[in-house]
């Protein structure tokens, strides 16, 4: 299947979009931020499913 929409863009131009996107994020006050014990929740979840999906392969 060929490469459509923003896979198609050179990358230099998809980091030119997505930084836009952003930095509206933040001056509007939608974005996330990671504190240290969200990102450390979040990657025990991660570590979870990881070894979950290893013993449960079909």
């Amino acid at each position: 299947m060929p490469r459509q929409g923003f896979s198609k863009m050179d990358p230099t131009k998809q980091r030119e979009i997505a930084a836009k996107g952003g930095r509206a994020a933040h001056r509007i006050g939608t974005a996330h931020e990671w504190t240290s014990e969200k990102a450390r929740i979040a990657g025990r979840k991660g570590k979870r499913v990881a070894i979950a999906n290893r013993y449960n392969k079909p």
